[in-house]
């Protein structure tokens, strides 16, 4: 039974989704990166949020691990490139609490216009003097959003909608995006500073991105800005806002998350925890709660679970360390399935040595991103006759380390619409190829098998028999299958033009065992008999 390692909280129905899929789940929170590290090696999976370190120290112990799953929209605490150099697989919820984070710096936003968390512990120590609590209206003002994504432009649509006018700075956001949202674009960062009244963070953290506003960004700003920062700790630099806070440059901040994050398992006094904007009345601090409602909760944990779950039995995931492809994961599933298959041909019908495999793609599909149909036919192809586990993140290290070279081409002009060409040339340079396609939106056809044409829809169990082209010889097979009480659930035959042999295939309800495959194999005029399994 597979183990699953949740370090830190998510919802109770997600755990138990994971335990009715049959893993073993075991939740130990508040631990330290040291503890982890001592115990991670007893598990196939880790689930975490935004306090755990997935780095190449924890990595080094994680000898199992097959999946990291981060219940949430950041990817900072963890180390892609490690995960992918080991073949694990990393997984994230980019929709599942961009709600939640949009709302609470919307929130925050609110909170030190008005003043509302320095007027809520007055009054709870006996201080009713509301002049002393006066603050600023929203609207009218001009809101700087920095960032542009899926929180970003949530927040942008809701300053928008209490009256404010929203400017934007994205570099990697094309215009289309900023009309759409119905926000002025600025060109540059400072051109953003200069007439923000509000700021408010939206960005990933990464190199770019640290300290990105820091002593001299924050000095070109309106005298009084107030700012936001609800997306990652460091985006802009502590000291310099401490600074600012002090002379009033900054009039107020809303901070939800810090560069060096305190732990949220510990009880006060337990804590040790000290950041000089903790000690500034104009600083709202909240611990980390971008994600924390219920319904992201659910959303996050659900998601989370799903993937990692999906994950572990081998299935197609929209992983962080994959290649991206077009459409959503439900139009480019069965593309995937129909490329593994066509991969899982070769080595059950051939024994030669691979030394190159050509994947074409032609019609409709080649204008798609197919680099995950790529990975998907090698997946099937390694899978075949590896004793390691292959996942789509190592599976072209392992493809590359025996020593074969893929190349993918694609070709539009093309009458078979969707069209997935595998050629598998060996090292003495013969070349083997089968091909398929999907109809109907779900179902994967077998168009073409070592030469013969096909129109085959693809099953779980096929034989596959190549036969002299005479009557008589289906009608055998089909009587020898039926003796073992198995039935044919299709048939197809397959032709090569000018040959005296054909190719049939035969759906079977059961996989057929070595002493049947050798009666079949027996017939006369039965040239060779392969079982596919899919």
């Amino acid at each position: 039974m597979m183990k699953i390692l949740v370090a830190e909280k998510i919802a109770a129905d997600a755990i138990q989704y994971l335990k009715d899929e049959g893993f073993e789940v075991d939740e130990r929170l508040g631990c330290s990166q040291d503890e982890i590290k001592g115990f991670i090696d007893d598990y196939d999976a880790l689930i975490v949020r935004s306090v755990t370190q997935v780095n190449k120290d924890l990595l080094a112990n994680a000898k199992n691990l097959k999946v990291v799953g981060r219940a949430g929209n950041g990817i900072d605490n963890i180390d892609v490139a490690a995960c992918t150099e080991k073949g694990i697989i990393a997984v994230n919820t980019p929709e599942a609490n961009i709600m939640a984070a949009g709302e609470l710096a919307v929130a925050h936003a609110f909170s030190i216009f008005r003043n509302l968390c320095h007027a809520n512990e007055a009054a709870h120590n006996d201080d009713f003097r509301r002049a002393q609590m006066i603050g600023n209206e929203l609207e009218g003002k001009t809101a700087g959003v920095i960032g542009l994504g899926r929180i970003g432009s949530i927040v942008s649509r809701k300053l928008k909608g209490i009256g404010m006018t929203v400017v934007a700075y994205d570099p990697y956001v094309p215009q289309e995006k900023f009309d759409t949202v119905g926000v002025k674009r600025c060109a540059k960062l400072e051109d953003l500073l200069a007439v923000a009244d509000l700021i408010t963070f939206h960005t990933p953290k990464n190199k770019e991105t640290v300290g990105m506003v820091g002593a001299d960004e924050l000095a070109k700003c309106k005298k009084g800005v107030r700012i936001v920062n609800a997306a990652r700790g460091g985006l802009v630099n502590e000291a310099a806002l401490y600074e600012a806070l002090k002379s009033g440059q900054v009039a107020a901040a809303a901070i939800d998350v810090f560069d060096k994050e305190p732990s949220y398992d510990k009880a006060p006094g337990e804590q040790g925890y000290q950041n000089p904007l903790l000690t500034l009345p104009n600083c709202v601090v909240t611990p980390h709660l971008g994600a924390s409602t219920q319904e992201a909760n659910h959303n996050v944990g659900s998601a989370v679970t799903s993937l990692v779950a999906k994950a572990l039995r081998g299935e197609l995931v929209a992983a962080i360390n994959m290649p991206a492809f077009s459409g959503d994961m439900a139009t480019i599933r069965p593309f995937a399935d129909l490329a593994e298959k066509l991969g899982k041909i070769y080595y059950q019908a051939e024994t030669a040595a691979v030394k190159k495999i050509e994947v074409e793609y032609r019609g409709a599909l080649a204008e798609q991103e197919t680099g995950i149909l790529t990975l998907s036919v090698l997946k099937g192809f390694l899978s075949v006759h590896s004793d390691e586990r292959v996942s789509f993140v190592n599976v072209r290290k392992g493809v590359e380390n025996c020593g074969i070279e893929v190349v993918e081409s694609k070709s539009s002009a093309c009458d078979s619409s969707n069209l997935i060409v595998v050629n598998f040339v060996t090292e003495e340079g013969r070349e083997l190829s089968v091909s398929g396609k999907v109809v109907d939106g779900n179902t994967q056809v077998l168009v073409s098998f070592f030469g013969y044409e096909a129109n085959f829809p693809i099953a779980p169990i096929v034989i596959a028999m190549q036969n002299e082209d005479k009557p008589g010889i289906i009608g055998k097979i089909a009587t020898k299958i039926g003796d073992h009480n198995i039935n044919i659930n299709g048939m197809h035959w397959g032709a090569k033009p000018e040959s005296n042999k054909a190719q049939s295939f035969l759906a079977i309800s059961e996989e057929l065992g070595e002493d049947v495959l050798d009666e079949l194999k027996s017939i006369d005029g039965v040239l060779r008999v392969t079982q596919l399994l899919f």
